[in-house]
């Protein structure tokens, strides 16, 4: 599920996310047994920039953030900034313009950049990760490399991470991470949690809610969590594990992670029948992770090193798969 753009989720639920992943740019989540939330966890009080072009820029970048399908979606009266294929907002997946605590927060990201994506096999800048979620998040297409927008969201994402230093670890900067299943998840049983929690908010069939009509670009209150205006399926909410720890930390609407309103299983469950339903497609996905044995266990799409089905991959248990991979990863090491 997913929240209000004002409060929790507006994707994951995107893809994207992509999240660290995709989630967006952060992919992960929480339970009630993780260490208690840091005391230096802060966030930069944007009121406090001058109104100058920096401020102006960090600001339009938080709105890129916030208001993503009014600024960029498919539907803006301008077609040359129709950047985003549907009318999410970025902070479907990054909680209140990516500040809240667990809730796949933007804080001090920028200064995780460049880093390694085992998803290209190579070092990542923090405009390519931000493409990335346009493309699969999104499911739009990149940002004009030296246009506004890019120059905005980096700006915004640099503020975010004022006071906190390269390579420094923030507690809360994902979703938390939930004890994995020993069995499959059940998308059943994840059916019927739906439609007990979910379907209030984001529809019998998944469409959301907008908060007005189609064409006007004015987005959703409540996004659609699958169809054709929702993430598409290289997107990282549309992996297991992230997607069912960000459930477990943030829906429905209002809840946080220090006190879920789902059971782990019912996350677990709920995520799995989200995940099963149709969504745009993303090609090439075959591409993704050139090392397949840097894959995450919960990549939804194959190909695969470790012999273990496709539908394994996309409901768990996980745990025999990670055993298996890092069997081979051994194996690889003693022959080089």
């Amino acid at each position: 599920m997913i929240s209000r753009k004002t409060a929790a989720f507006s994707a994951t639920f995107l893809v994207f996310a992509l999240a660290t992943s995709p989630t967006c740019l952060a992919d992960t989540a929480v339970s009630q047994s993780s260490p208690p939330s840091s005391p230096a966890w802060s966030v930069p009080d944007i009121d406090k920039l001058p109104d100058d072009t920096a401020g102006r820029t960090v600001r339009y970048g938080r709105n890129l953030i916030s208001k993503t399908s009014s600024l960029i979606g498919p539907e803006v009266a301008d077609a040359t900034k129709r950047l985003a294929g549907n009318n999410l907002d970025c902070q479907s997946c990054h909680i209140n313009a990516g500040t809240q605590e667990f809730g796949i927060p933007l804080v001090g990201v920028y200064a995780a950049f460049p880093a390694y994506a085992a998803r290209i096999g190579s070092v990542e800048t923090i405009e390519e990760r931000i493409q990335n979620c346009m493309e699969r998040s999104m499911n739009g297409k990149p940002l004009p490399p030296e246009g506004p927008e890019i120059t905005a969201l980096v700006s915004y994402l640099k503020f975010l991470a004022t006071g906190h230093p390269a390579g420094g670890a923030i507690e809360g900067r994902d979703s938390g991470t939930m004890p994995e299943l020993d069995r499959a998840a059940d998308p059943q049983k994840g059916r019927q949690v739906y439609a007990t929690t979910c379907a209030a908010c984001h529809g019998n069939t998944g469409q959301g809610q907008r908060n007005g009509k189609v064409g006007d670009a004015k987005g959703y209150m409540f996004p659609p969590l699958w169809g054709a205006d929702s993430f598409n399926d290289g997107a990282g909410m549309n992996r297991l594990i992230t997607s069912a720890n960000f459930i477990h930390s943030n829906m429905p609407a209002g809840t946080t992670w220090k006190q879920p309103a789902l059971s782990p299983n019912d996350a677990w469950d709920v995520a799995a029948y989200i995940n099963a339903q149709a969504r745009p497609a993303l090609p090439n996905l075959d591409r993704d992770y050139p090392d397949k044995l840097e894959k995450p266990v919960d990549a939804p799409y194959g190909p695969y090193a470790d012999g273990f089905s496709i539908e394994q991959h996309k409901l768990g248990p996980f745990s025999p798969i990670k055993a298996a991979v890092a069997k081979l990863k051994l194996l690889e090491a003693a022959h080089k």
